[in-house]
């Protein structure tokens, strides 16, 4: 610090006036360098960017826009740019955002922003929400209301709404018809099942109604033979008994001499 009042001492007043006026308007005039700088580096990078898109290399020109925004957050050009890189990109989401953020720059003037308009529909049509593209195309018909680009979209963007809307009525309906179908499939199918239960269980009691009365029988003839005193089986064997024990008495009589009777008497 001494060595600077040595240093301003030294030097006459008048000069020591343009000194001091220097040392004030330096950092002024390093600041604007830096910006006019970076303003040149900016608008390069958008003239880059604008020379990729234009050749259809949509990637490259997304990275340029980009830098470009790095330097200038608030550059319209480069904003609006890369919203359109994006639309190219199939980035439809990342373009949306990019306009929508454009759409609020009360900046702008009205042609400009009814174009920001008409593109957000555009990105909102590609992803078919209409209802959004709809109302992003009436925006920009009030701001220039002359679009006719703006007004066949608008409409275009109309009659698939309606289309969609339809086919969502007839998806529904045929949703509803085919659960129908179904639910009457799984009805006939428990009918079905409840039927084949109740044969089923049919047969086993006719089944079951033919073994008793089979055992009613077969008991009944027991009963009966029992009633009966023998059974027929006891009855044959009886039978035989008596006729080999009357073989036995025909042959035993057959071998012994008649007796003879005295007719004296016996004193």
């Amino acid at each position: 610090m001494n060595r600077f009042k040595k240093i301003v001492m030294s030097i006459p007043n008048r000069r020591f006036e343009g000194f001091l006026r220097a040392c004030i308007l330096l950092p002024f005039v390093f600041l604007s360098a830096i910006v006019t700088s970076n303003a040149q580096t900016e608008s390069k990078l958008i003239r880059e960017g604008n020379r990729q898109y234009k050749d259809k290399k949509y990637d490259d020109a997304e990275v340029s826009y980009r830098k470009s925004l790095n330097l200038d957050k608030n550059s319209v050009p480069g904003s609006y740019n890369l919203g359109n890189a994006y639309y190219k990109l199939n980035k439809y989401e990342d373009a949306q955002k990019q306009y929508s953020g454009l759409a609020e720059n009360k900046s702008l003037s009205n042609e400009a922003k009814a174009k920001v308009f008409h593109n957000l529909g555009n990105s909102f049509l590609k992803e078919k929400k209409y209802d959004e593209s709809i109302e992003a195309y009436k925006n920009s018909l009030i701001l220039n209301p002359g679009d006719n680009d703006t007004r066949y979209n608008l409409a275009y963007a109309k009659a698939m709404l309606q289309q969609q809307q339809q086919q969502n009525k007839n998806n529904k309906d045929q949703k509803n018809k085919d659960q129908q179908n179904k639910d009457q499939k799984n009805k006939d199918q428990q009918n079905k099942d409840q039927q084949n239960k109740d044969q089923k269980n049919k047969d086993q009691q006719n089944k079951d109604q033919q073994n008793k009365d089979q055992q009613n029988k077969e008991q009944q003839n027991k009963d009966r033979q029992k009633d009966q005193g023998i059974s027929k089986e006891d009855a044959e064997k009886i039978l035989q008994a008596l006729n080999n024990d009357e073989k036995k008495t025909q042959k035993k009589l057959s071998k012994k001499d008649a007796e003879k009777i005295s007719i004296d008497k016996q004193w």
